[in-house]
């Protein structure tokens, strides 16, 4: 169960920390794809806020991914080491997706897009645009990604029950 949590706060840490890497320092559109469209119509493609702000983004980025690679090769390796079955491994993967998508919905959504300053800190643009308002824009997708989840976890809980 440590393994489990320990797992979902890194993939959070990962999750959070590749938003603000994309958001106030390498500042690419190609990164908002998930942003509502009235957002993505008044995002100006930026310049480097400060000399250095791309690579200082991209440094996080692989902070990020590497913080996710980690997760998974600590709940992997844990769960292999303790002769986890499949039902264990996909309890665990499953935890830690839907933890995710939780904190997706709570924190990036409610509180980051709705409730702070966070986007408008970044881009003045969006006043007036963010605000409680927008909240629930993306319901469908976090519905298909709990749906998703299922299958892709129980097919990596296989793969895992292999090793």
């Amino acid at each position: 169960m440590a393994v489990t949590i320990v797992s979902a706060v890194m993939v959070m840490a990962a999750y959070f920390l590749i938003l603000y890497a994309g958001v106030g320092f390498i500042q690419d559109k190609r990164f908002f794809s998930s942003a509502h469209k009235d957002i993505l119509a008044v995002i100006p493609d930026k310049k480097e806020r400060f000399h250095g702000a791309h690579i200082i983004g991209w440094i996080m980025g692989i902070i990020a991914l590497l913080l996710f690679v980690g997760a998974l090769v600590l709940g992997v390796w844990d769960g292999v080491k303790n002769n986890f079955g499949f039902l264990q491994f996909f309890s665990r993967f499953i935890a830690v997706l839907y933890i995710m998508e939780i904190y997706d919905i709570l924190f990036f959504d409610w509180v980051l897009l709705c409730h702070s300053g966070f986007f408008p800190h970044f881009y003045p643009e969006v006043k007036g645009i963010v605000g409680p308002h927008m909240f629930g824009y993306n319901k469908k997708q976090h519905i298909i990604h709990f749906i998703a989840y299922i299958p892709i976890c129980a097919a990596a809980a296989w793969i895992c029950t292999l090793l």
